[in-house]
Parts: C-alpha cells; structure tokens; sequence
C-alpha cells in the first residue's frame, strides 16, 4: 500500500520498463568474478588497466542486450498515466548509459530523466534517489521506486522513499522490504488511478 502521498515516480529499467536477457552468471565468468559476488563492485575493486578492459567486456554484454529489449506490459499506458498526472518522473539504473539510450530510443520511452551506474554510485546506494528528491524539491517518502529486484527495494528502502517490485509473475524472497507488490504495470497503473481518484 502507499502511504503516502504520490508526488514522484523513478523507475529502475531492465525487466521493470523493458526486457532483459542479460545473464549475469555468463557475465562473471567471462569477467573471472565469483559467482554470487556483485559485478560492478568486482570491476571496481580490479586494478585500473585490468578494470578498463573489465569494463570494455561488460558495457558489450549490456549494449548486445539493448538492441533486443522490448517493452514490457503495461510500460506506455503506466508512462501516459504519470503524464497525464504530472508527476515528475524519472529512470535509476545500473546500467551504462550506452545501453539504457538504446533501449530508451528503441522501445519509444520518452522520459526525461536518466541517470545510470556513470552518474551516482550504483544501487543499493541510495544517491540517486536522494538526488531526484533534491532537484524535485519533494520529500523522499512521497516518491515511488519501481523495480524488479533486491537492489531496487535496498534503495529506496536506503533513501526512504516507497518501493513497488514488479514481480514479472515469479514470486520473490524479499518481497516484504516493497511498499507494493504487482505481477506487471499494469496493475501499478490500475492502483495508481485508485488513488488519484480518491484523492479528488
């Protein structure tokens, strides 16, 4: 449930807006990161010319899976809902921003704020959020962070802000940290006009 007032919306992007086939167990191999360790914490911690090269292999991995993403249901009737609205609305991704314009421009998802991995320190930090805050002049605990994974609640759990995890219909272990819980967008959207319409 939403508790609070709904002044801003900032969403993560793989299997949140688009698709994603990025295998990220594929990706450590090919790296030498252990498995189960966090990938881009792994490449920052190399030495810097192994890093540089690290970063090459990753940024092609994610740039592969761009040009295949597409939207996922209820993407743009969610988008023109917060338009319509006027609530300030935004992307927060681990992704670089190579990747995330690709499968913005290819996919017709016209939002104006995007800030990746290159512009604040990753998810679960909370940087990015408090940022949007900041600029939005809006407390955090009157925005709402959409996501599909453990990071996306860690943020927003981290920056205060509400949560809502999309569960893309596979049941989760952390779903208890999310304010919300949708199998898609399109339920967020049917409990989006709920609200604004008994707030009328």
């Amino acid at each position: 449930m939403l508790i609070n007032k709904l002044q801003g919306v900032i969403f993560d992007l793989d299997n949140t807006l688009v698709s994603s086939s990025l295998n990220f167990d594929e990706i450590r191999v090919a790296l030498g990161c252990p498995l189960g360790s966090d990938l881009l914490d792994f490449v920052a911690a190399l030495p810097p010319q192994e890093q540089v090269e690290a970063t090459r292999v990753l940024i092609e991995f994610e740039t592969i899976d761009a040009t295949n993403a597409t939207n996922l249901a209820g993407t743009l009737e969610l988008l023109a809902l917060i338009a319509e609205l006027e609530l300030p609305c935004a992307i927060v991704t681990r992704n670089c921003r190579e990747a995330a314009v690709v499968k913005l421009n290819n996919n017709n998802i016209d939002i104006p704020i995007l800030l990746t991995r290159e512009d604040h320190k990753a998810k679960p930090a909370p940087d990015a959020l408090l940022h949007l805050a900041e600029c939005w002049q809006t407390p955090p605990e009157n925005l709402l962070y959409v996501g599909d994974y453990l990071y996306d609640l860690q943020a927003a759990e981290n920056a205060n802000t509400m949560s809502c995890l999309v569960t893309n219909g596979t049941p989760a272990s952390y779903e208890d940290l999310a304010s919300v819980v949708v199998n898609d967008l399109t339920e967020l959207t049917d409990m989006i006009k709920k609200l604004f319409s008994t707030q009328c």
